[in-house]
C-alpha cells in the first residue's frame, strides 16, 4: 500500500468519528475551542491505537473479540442516541433547557472514540501485510497518519455540525440521536 492509499484508507477509518463530531458540534449551543481539541483529540488516539491493538492481536492468531466489540460500539452509540432523542422530546417539553450548555464528559468522549475505531481495529489485523512489510516502523507511521487525518477531519466535523446545528437548531439534537443510532448499527452489521 501506498502513502496515498494510507492516507484514502484514514480518511474512510475517520468517517465515524466526523459523523459523531457533526453530531456533538450540532447539540452544543456553545463551543470553546478547548472542548472541540478534546474531542478531536480523543477520536484520533483511539484511530491510532486501535489499529495498534488489532496488529498484536492479528499477529497472536486470537480472533475472539472481534464480534464482541461490535456489539459494545453498537451498544455505547445506541444507547447515546437514544439519550439525544429522549432529550430532544424532553427538550420540547421544557423549552428554558434549550438554552444549556451541553459538552460531554470525559467518559463518555472515550466511549465514543472507542466505538468509532472499531474498524481500525479490525484494519490492524490486515495493516501490516497491506503496507508491504511486517515491521514496526511502518505501522507506526502508518498509525500517525491514520491518527493525525482522524483529528483534523473530528476538528473540522465539530464546527461543521456548530455551523449547521444553528442553523437547525430545533432538530439538531434529534438528527444527532439518529445518526448515531445509524452509526451503531453499521458497527453491529
Amino acid at each position: 500500500m501506498d502513502y496515498l492509499s494510507l492516507v484514502g484508507l484514514s480518511f474512510g477509518l475517520a468517517c465515524d468519528a466526523f459523523a459523531v463530531s457533526v453530531t456533538e458540534g450540532a447539540y452544543c449551543r456553545t463551543m470553546k475551542l478547548q472542548y472541540a481539541f478534546r474531542l478531536a483529540f480523543f477520536f484520533g488516539i483511539f484511530q491510532a491505537i486501535m489499529p495498534v491493538l488489532g496488529w498484536i492481536i492479528g499477529k497472536s492468531g486470537e480472533n475472539l473479540f472481534r464480534n464482541i466489540q461490535r456489539l459494545v460500539g453498537f451498544g455505547i452509540l445506541a444507547i447515546l442516541g437514544i439519550k439525544m432523542i429522549w432529550d430532544y422530546y424532553d427538550n420540547k417539553k421544557q423549552p428554558a433547557l434549550k438554552k444549556q450548555t451541553h459538552y460531554l464528559s470525559l467518559q463518555t468522549v472515550v466511549f465514543l472514540a472507542f466505538a468509532t475505531s472499531i474498524d481500525a481495529f479490525a484494519c490492524g489485523i490486515i495493516l501490516p501485510t497491506s503496507i508491504g512489510a511486517d515491521t514496526l516502523v511502518l505501522m507506526i507511521v502508518s498509525v500517525g497518519i491514520i491518527g493525525m487525518i482522524t483529528f483534523i477531519v473530528s476538528l473540522s466535523g465539530v464546527y461543521t455540525g456548530k455551523f449547521f446545528g444553528c442553523l437547525f437548531s430545533d432538530y439538531a439534537t434529534l438528527f444527532g440521536g439518529i445518526i448515531l443510532l445509524i452509526i451503531g448499527v453499521k458497527i453491529l452489521v
